[in-house]
């Protein structure tokens, strides 16, 4: 790695330590209950509704209770919106019920907060979908996590009485006073940076560039056309218009990497400029990832009493990441691999080679932000 690259490093875990403290603090304020008399007031009203009370501990086995029954009825809901997407309003690209088996595999990743995703987003979830299974979901599985980790602080802290807090009170105000204020903060900040948020149908613009391939030709029956030795005769296309999708993923991204959700609007992992548009976003989509991890060192270090705890545990993680960073950014390649000159100017040649054919290859509208394409339509 490169001195500058090592700043970088340096610089993002100082960053992630000013930020992660003070939200750690609050964290383990949540965790205790050692709230405003204001959110104290305004939450009491939920809870009654729910039919629970903040005093109404629970041991372990109610807990896990809750937590399951809770996040089964979250697998139902999501699967049953994508079946019945074409139905539903905020569809405008049209897009068909999702299929069972896809609906199913989707629904059980989001829920446990794996989030893997068989599908391209923008080609198969209305933003019905979107918001409302997926994007709430990103909320619910990253609150559900948190949660075990409170009832997990709990355990450590009450040892033998095994009241580990109650589930509904924890997942309230972990959504209600951690994700929901951090969200809407990231979110505003990447729209502002040319993250896509809208309800806009997919818009079609032309392109920088006009594109130049074949595709088979087709007879008045549909079927491909063959020359006297059988193979099929080519056809030149140009293409000069390419069709972008629309919809709201800032909102999406934001809950994405706060919640430490994979996958994203366009099921790119924030490789998308819709989603990730430029430097400063990239550096605090990777900050925000790992926010709540790091500022849960610090809130457990306060659960139990022992601040320096939570700093052992940090240590060990940054420890960890470091190491993980350096094996993997030392130009990509194995270690070993530099060894040898001759396999060092190999690799590096075969490297660039690759780039440029990306670069020559890689579609227009990924060259530049969303707003300079929609400003050159």
């Amino acid at each position: 790695m490169s001195t500058s690259a090592w700043g970088l490093l340096a610089l993002f875990l100082v960053v992630l330590l000013v930020t992660a403290w003070p939200l750690g603090i609050w964290l383990a304020r949540i965790s205790t209950g050692q709230l405003p008399g204001w959110i104290l007031k305004m939450e009491t009203p939920l809870y009654r509704l729910a039919g629970t009370a903040v005093d109404r501990s629970m041991n372990w086995s109610q807990y896990a209770f809750a937590l399951l029954a809770f996040n089964i009825l979250g697998v139902l809901v999501v699967y049953l919106l994508q079946r019945w997407q074409a139905w539903l309003p905020l569809n405008p690209a049209g897009m068909a019920a999702v299929s069972a088996d896809s609906a199913f595999n989707t629904a059980i990743s989001f829920v446990s907060n794996t989030n893997w995703q068989g599908y391209g987003g923008e080609s198969t979830m209305s933003y019905f979908t979107q918001m409302l299974a997926l994007a709430v979901q990103n909320f619910l599985s990253a609150a559900t996590g948190i949660a075990v980790v409170f009832a997990l602080f709990r355990g450590f802290a009450a040892k033998s009485t095994g009241i580990i807090g109650n589930f509904w009170v924890d997942i309230t105000r972990i959504t209600a006073w951690v994700l929901l204020p951090l969200s809407v903060v990231f979110a505003v900040f990447l729209a502002g940076q040319g993250v896509v948020q809208n309800f806009d149908a997919y818009q079609e613009v032309t392109t920088l560039e006009i594109n130049s391939y074949q595709l088979p030709k087709k007879g008045a029956d549909g079927q491909a056309l063959k020359d006297e030795k059988g193979n099929p005769v080519m056809e030149d296309i140009k293409a000069d218009k390419q069709t972008l999708a629309m919809g709201p993923v800032a909102s999406q991204e934001a809950i994405k990497m706060i919640g430490t959700n994979g996958g994203g609007f366009f099921n790119a992992n924030s490789a998308h400029p819709y989603e990730n548009p430029n430097a400063l976003t990239n550096f605090l989509q990777m900050l925000a990832i790992f926010l709540i991890p790091a500022a849960l060192c610090f809130a457990f270090g306060r659960a139990v009493g022992d601040i320096r705890q939570g700093w052992a545990v940090l240590a060990a993680m940054t420890v960890l990441f470091v190491l993980a960073v350096f094996t993997i950014t030392t130009r990509c390649f194995p270690l070993w691999a530099w060894t040898s000159p001759a396999a060092r100017c190999k690799l590096v040649a075969t490297w660039k080679a690759r780039k440029r054919v990306l670069a020559s290859t890689h579609p227009p509208c990924l060259r530049s932000s969303p707003r300079q394409h929609l400003a050159a339509r």
